[in-house]
């Protein structure tokens, strides 16, 4: 689900900028290069966070995830107000930088948990589970930049003011951001994992076991 929300505006943010702002080619494209930045910086952030405060709940990674997730939200409504503005002083380029540090916060922040949660549960199927969780990455980035544009062309042809189709699919990303840290905390990921099969338990699981 963050993976649809962050890839459904990948294809529009370049147009809306031109559209909505008026801006040159050359302009819209640099927008692109500030939000890969931000990722960048957001990413650089989690791993000198985590190294530095190890141990700590600043390096939780279940933290990261929630709070990237819900940075990201925070920043595609400053989009949806961007769009519905309809251009004028508003700062995009600063709000699409801070949507990339929010992005590479999150998205770094799940791998790193992705690869811990893969050993968990069943043995021998750490190779099936990073697979899955491929697999549905790469479906849910291909979906987003599809029904990113696809949405943006229906709401045009429903009508209305040239930012509003934009504000649309910004703001169901936005409602996508808040969905997926919700899905995240209801799984193993914000619960303690099974012990895997064939494991000892844990001294106490045994003693209540005996009684």
């Amino acid at each position: 689900v963050s993976m649809l929300a962050y890839s459904a505006q990948d294809l529009i943010l370049e147009p809306f900028a031109g559209a909505v702002y008026g801006w040159t080619p050359g302009e819209s494209t640099q927008l692109a290069g500030s939000q890969h930045a931000g990722v960048f910086v957001g990413m650089l952030l989690v791993a000198i966070v985590t190294s530095v405060f190890k141990g700590t709940p600043v390096a939780s990674l279940k933290g990261w995830v929630v709070g990237g997730c819900l940075a990201s939200a925070a920043a595609m409504l400053g989009l949806v107000l961007a769009a519905l503005a309809g251009g004028g002083s508003w700062p995009l380029e600063k709000n699409v930088f801070l949507l990339g540090v929010a992005n590479g916060a999150f998205s770094i922040a799940a791998i790193a948990s992705m690869m811990t949660l893969a050993s968990h549960g069943r043995g021998a199927r750490e190779g099936t589970r990073m697979g899955l969780w491929g697999a549905a990455q790469a479906i849910a980035f291909g979906m987003g930049g599809f029904l990113g544009t696809a949405l943006v062309d229906v709401a045009q042809w429903l009508g209305g003011p040239a930012g509003l189709p934009y504000a649309f699919v910004f703001g169901l990303e936005a409602l996508g951001f808040v969905v997926a840290p919700w899905l995240a905390l209801r799984t193993t990921f914000g619960r303690a994992a099974a012990p895997r099969r064939g494991a000892p338990l844990p001294a106490g699981v045994l003693a209540e076991s005996r009684t």
